[in-house]
């Protein structure tokens, strides 16, 4: 692991100002401000709670869902953005492998300011749209994975928590899977990183794992409903 911290002694700046601006711009809850301006409500008080696209669906409108899907894509889009852009113009040697290292940093950073927010008391939205943005940014095939099992899940019970919930689960494996692929060369052709290595690897299933389990812990709620088969269907038209 000596290639991580190696990692970090190059590049500390560069990580604290990525993983700060990751984390405050997640921390902007696009659902409750569009929720306040539209409705003047605090979103957490009505419906399920939850301060995301859904509930912004279910209880606000389909404009200000909208309004919250792009807003909550686009806090993963910039806070990947500015990790490359950091890592591309400050450093020279090994600069594909450390920008690799600081995008999955920074990608995790935006779904905990998203879910745990400075601004709203720690209490924001689930991650899901986040996280596939970050997956988008990171690797558009683990995305397509996700699209994936998220659409054979829905088809199948037309539950959007239990969806989610799943997808989180996979993308760890995922993850995983297409980078043992890219590593043994069956599909590096493919890959957004071409200096991959077996520490950085572990370091990007890892913080796919941790992603994951933020993603499941905030459905917490969900789950209970899932078991006590009290979680409701979406139909087609909604």
């Amino acid at each position: 692991m000596s290639e991580i911290a190696e990692f970090f002694s190059v590049c500390w700046i560069q990580t604290i100002i990525a993983l700060v601006a990751a984390y405050l711009i997640s921390s902007v809850n696009t659902s409750i401000i569009v929720t306040h301006i539209v409705l003047h409500e605090d979103i957490r008080t009505l419906g399920s709670g939850n301060a995301g696209f859904t509930n912004v669906l279910r209880c606000v409108g389909k404009t200000p869902a909208i309004i919250t899907f792009v807003g909550d894509f686009l806090k993963g889009v910039v806070s990947v953005l500015i990790a490359f852009l950091l890592i591309t113009f400050t450093v020279k040697e090994n600069m594909e492998l450390y920008r690799a290292y600081l995008m999955y940093l920074s990608g995790l950073f935006a779904v905990v300011g998203h879910t745990f927010p400075v601004y709203y008391k720690f209490k924001g939205g689930k991650g899901v749209v986040t996280t596939a943005a970050v997956m988008l940014m990171l690797d558009w095939r683990i995305l397509l994975i996700g699209i994936a099992v998220f659409g054979i899940m829905f088809i199948s019970t037309r539950i959007i928590s239990a969806c989610a919930i799943l997808n989180s689960a996979v993308y760890p494996l995922s993850t995983l899977g297409v980078k043992l692929l890219d590593f043994y060369g069956f599909t590096t052709v493919l890959s957004p990183f071409k200096e991959l290595t077996p520490a950085f690897i572990v370091f990007a299933v890892a913080a796919a794992l941790i992603n994951s389990a933020l993603v499941i812990i905030r459905h917490k709620d969900n789950i209970k409903r899932l078991i006590r088969g009290e979680e409701k269907k979406a139909t087609i038209k909604k």
